[in-house]
């Protein structure tokens, strides 16, 4: 294993593989925050180079966090397919970019291969790709998953639904869920992140959803994003939940932070699938997003971007049925502008979907970050064209409770039409039911009024 070349009559040498890893990285202001990040492009070059010369085997040898330390090592390591690895163990990370872009590979093709991969190769691979590779490669993955409905089917872009109301008022959650609904957002699912988690208020807007729910016969799936054991006693105590919600991360530490473990994910799964009210089999619910570890002290000196991918090898092995990231979330200390924050988005869309994740996007800022509304529909619109499975959508993109930016009820329905994608099919047939798309699959003049559900 060569950890050095030399560049422009300079030698680089690299103390190890979580080194190169986190100086191949495209630049991150929280890799740079954490002392780990390339000091300048051509370290950035050399790295990449070191990085496009490991095979496999040599990333699969050199976790980014050891085997004995770290629980979310040992799920991802455990659940390697051995055959299909060791049938491409010698490849070089530059060979296995070459594969997923080749003309003559298929969607299929790298799902088998990707059956054989650790996170910390997905990671490898992403770190050697344009921004237009991330698109093309993440655009041949179809992941589909089942709870309710199907979502991730070959020309659909689905969307959650988010109704945030900063004081938790029952009357604004419906009413912010009946102009979503209005402008076709809502079949990935109605995902409610409530002010208050404690038991009696959880159980309390599961309940409500699922009113909502049924009163209106909605083809969706429903989720209260409290902390995974809150859901859990809610669903003990009859509360219809469709899917359990949890943040994750790429660490044991960082898991340990969000207080939760492999086995409490698994435990709430089971319960989920014993009794939940979804038709299942995918039943979680999961969100990430880059710089979680480094933001409580989890990181291990392991950048951003290998972190996010080993997210997606933990959340993978409790089968799905949504995972995203929530890309500008955290703020500019960990991705500083819009450039960093488009490119995280396709990092992350491209590694959830190669990890075998049926993978969204919350495509969003911090009011303190250095992008504007033009971005985040730039990025949509790259992520739509990647394939990306759903996009999270808040009233005018605005998120009032969380005090945040993302798309906007009406974006959805918009990238839709322009890239000639539909929902998910119960859910179409109910949007025409309703008035609210015509048969060609476009808005009508009732579209946007939420008022036509009260007729």
């Amino acid at each position: 294993m060569i950890l050095s070349t030399v560049l422009f009559g300079r030698n680089y040498q690299f103390k190890s593989v979580n080194e190169v890893m986190a100086k191949a990285n495209e630049e991150k202001s929280g890799d740079v925050m954490a002392g780990i990040a390339a000091e300048s492009a051509e370290e950035r070059v050399a790295a990449k180079v070191v990085l496009a010369n490991l095979t496999l085997e040599d990333l699969r040898d050199n976790p980014a966090i050891p085997y004995e330390q770290d629980e979310v090592t040992r799920i991802i390591q455990d659940g390697l397919n051995k055959k299909i690895y060791d049938s491409i163990k010698r490849w070089t990370v530059q060979e296995l970019r070459e594969k997923l872009l080749d003309y003559n590979t298929s969607g299929n093709d790298i799902r088998r291969i990707s059956r054989g991969l650790t996170s910390e190769m997905v990671a490898a691979v992403t770190k050697l790709m344009s921004n237009l590779d991330l698109i093309m490669a993440g655009n041949k993955i179809t992941v589909t998953a089942h709870c309710n409905t199907t979502i991730g089917l070959e020309g659909t872009l689905s969307a959650r639904l988010q109704p945030n109301h900063p004081s938790d008022n029952e009357d604004g959650i419906v009413a912010s869920i009946l102009e979503g609904l209005s402008y076709g957002s809502g079949d990935a699912v109605i995902g409610l992140n409530p002010v208050d988690d404690t038991l009696e208020s959880v159980k309390r807007m599961f309940h409500r959803l699922e009113e909502v729910k049924n009163k209106y016969a909605i083809p969706t799936q429903n989720s209260v994003l409290a902390h995974v054991t809150t859901q859990m006693q809610a669903i003990r105590e009859g509360a219809p939940a469709d899917l359990i919600f949890q943040s994750i991360a790429g660490s044991e530490k960082g898991n340990t932070a969000f207080g939760i473990s492999g086995e409490l994910i698994a435990e709430a799964r089971e319960l989920a699938l014993r009794e939940g009210t979804a038709a299942g089999p995918n039943v979680m619910y999961f969100e990430t997003g880059q710089g979680a570890e480094l933001s409580s002290d989890a990181h291990h000196g392991v950048d951003q971007l290998t972190l996010e991918a080993r997210c997606y090898g933990f959340g993978k092995t409790y089968e799905p049925f949504l995972v995203n990231t929530v890309v500008g979330f955290i703020g500019p200390e960990y991705l500083y502008d819009s450039k960093q924050v488009i490119r995280a988005g396709l990092e992350d869309h491209f590694m959830g979907k190669l990890s075998g994740l049926p993978m969204g996007v919350d495509v969003c800022y911090t009011n303190h970050m250095k992008a504007d509304q033009d971005d985040m529909e730039l990025l949509g619109t790259l992520l739509a064209q990647a394939g990306v499975n759903f996009l999270i959508t808040a009233p005018h993109g605005d998120d009032v409770m969380l005090n945040y930016q993302s798309l906007g009820y009406h974006e959805i329905q918009t990238l839709r039409e322009l890239l000639r994608l539909k929902p998910i099919k119960e859910f179409e047939e109910w949007l025409q039911k309703m008035n609210v798309i015509d048969l060609s699959g476009r808005l009508t003049v009732q579209a946007g009024d939420a008022s036509l559900f009260l007729v």
